[in-house]
């Protein structure tokens, strides 16, 4: 199956999607930091035979607005609700990873009866280090840009589907490959993280629940024991031999557990 691209506006913010198709139950996938719609393909395509699978390019990322006003969690949510009202995407499965979770998981809580579950790639509620917008702004700054060649920057990435989950999120453009986002807004969209915990926002979520990690990811053990404490009815899964972005390392084994979690809830 291929996608469509379809485009949702929200208050002048453009945001991009790729549309798989299919009748099945609806489900919006929502890439990390730094990244892109096309990060879902491989897992996109798998799923959509029995879901109606929406991949989005979120605000600031990708073909998205590039330089919004407004980079803040809420800002963030809102952007899901209106994917979901304006493609008719009826109580979505929101599947996330990193930021992308952490917005899932916070549309869930405001919005409970709109989301029919909900599916957590390493991320969790907890505060994140007060010096995680700077670290981040430090690790963008390490990159060659503009890559001389695509080649090039699936080497930088590490090579493999992890890779060219990174590099496919670049554009060829003025001699080289360049990033489709600006710095400052990847800083500003973490800044908030950094300031405060979400565990009120975890409490509040009601739907089912997976929570997926990589065996060398970012999510702490203490914070996942934290997290099933509070919401024990959650399934938790650690895939070994992955990291944060298992998502790419490991499509095939996150499309099982996605629709076996999925084929228990009914």
């Amino acid at each position: 199956m291929s996608w469509s691209e379809r485009t949702v506006t929200r208050d002048g913010v453009r945001l991009v999607c790729r549309d798989w198709g299919g009748p099945g139950q609806p489900a919006i996938l929502l890439h990390g930091l730094a990244g892109h719609a096309g990060e879902w393909d491989a897992v996109a395509r798998s799923l959509s035979p029995g879901l109606r699978i929406v991949a989005v390019d979120q605000r600031g990322h990708g073909a998205a607005e590039r330089r919004p006003q407004d980079v803040s969690r809420a800002a963030y949510v809102s952007d899901v609700v209106a994917v979901a009202d304006q493609l008719g995407l009826r109580q979505p499965v929101l599947i996330g990873q990193s930021l992308g979770a952490h917005t899932a998981m916070l549309t869930a809580a405001a919005h409970p009866a709109r989301v029919r579950a909900l599916v957590l790639v390493e991320a969790g509620p907890a505060v994140a280090d007060p010096d995680t917008p700077s670290k981040m702004g430090s690790w963008l700054n390490t990159w060659p840009t503009p890559f001389a060649s695509r080649e090039a920057a699936v080497r930088f990435f590490g090579g493999g589907p992890l890779g060219e989950g990174w590099a496919g999120g670049l554009e060829e453009r003025e001699g080289g490959w360049w990033p489709r986002f600006d710095r400052d807004v990847m800083v500003g969209s973490i800044a908030e993280n950094a300031l405060r915990p979400f565990w009120d926002e975890w409490d509040a979520v009601t739907c089912p629940t997976l929570l997926v990690l990589g065996q060398t990811g970012f999510v702490p053990p203490q914070e996942v024991d934290e997290m099933l404490r509070r919401r024990p009815a959650t399934e938790a899964v650690c895939l070994p031999g992955t990291g944060h972005d298992l998502h790419l390392e490991r499509p095939a084994v996150l499309h099982d557990l996605i629709s076996g979690f999925l084929a228990g809830i009914g």
